[in-house]
């Protein structure tokens, strides 16, 4: 079981983890989960040859945690990632795409939050969604991929909800790896 640390940038306390060796995939939980909701998920990537960051992600700002996730990635020698997040963890990648654009080799959204559909440019992005997701609907996801067809691809996890990267985390799993070509 991998432990769970503590990062306190600017008197804030941010929980991660970090485990394996490979090509980094960092992964931030949605606001106010716990990062262990994400463990199997990054038990199953770490079985496949991946190093995994899980990071929370706190109640600040997405732009404010961007910094945050970035000095963690620095504490850890990480220089470049996949990043991704479930819900608001995945406004938090697209923040870290955005401000850190160097950092992050592509994007990998757990379920989309409405509103801004701005990406960074140039950077692939994979939307996995749950079917019956109705915190952040298929429709967010969609509408992403609209906004910039030639960059996103949708992975829909048939029956999913809300929880599915703890709840179908073999399906979630699979459409990472598949999407990395990484087996």
């Amino acid at each position: 079981m991998t432990e769970n640390q503590i990062f306190e940038p600017d008197a804030r306390a941010i929980s991660y983890a970090v485990e394996g060796n490979g090509p980094t995939v960092v992964l931030i939980a949605d606001t106010d989960l716990p990062i262990d909701y994400l463990g199997t998920l990054a038990h199953i990537l770490v079985e496949e040859d991946f190093r995994v960051l899980r990071i929370a992600a706190g109640s600040a700002s997405a732009h404010d945690l961007a910094r945050s996730v970035v000095d963690i990635m620095d504490a850890v020698g990480i220089r470049d990632a996949w990043l991704g997040g479930h819900g608001f963890g995945g406004s938090v990648a697209r923040a870290v795409a955005l401000d850190f654009h160097d950092r992050v080799n592509g994007v990998l959204l757990l379920g989309v939050e409405a509103g801004d559909l701005t990406l960074a440019e140039g950077l692939p992005v994979l939307v996995i969604q749950g079917s019956d997701d109705d915190v952040t609907p298929p429709a967010n996801g969609e509408a992403l991929q609209a906004a910039a067809p030639d960059r996103v691809s949708v992975v829909s996890i048939d029956g999913g909800g809300h929880m599915f990267p703890s709840e179908n985390v073999g399906a979630t799993s699979w459409a990472i790896e598949d999407y990395l070509d990484w087996d």
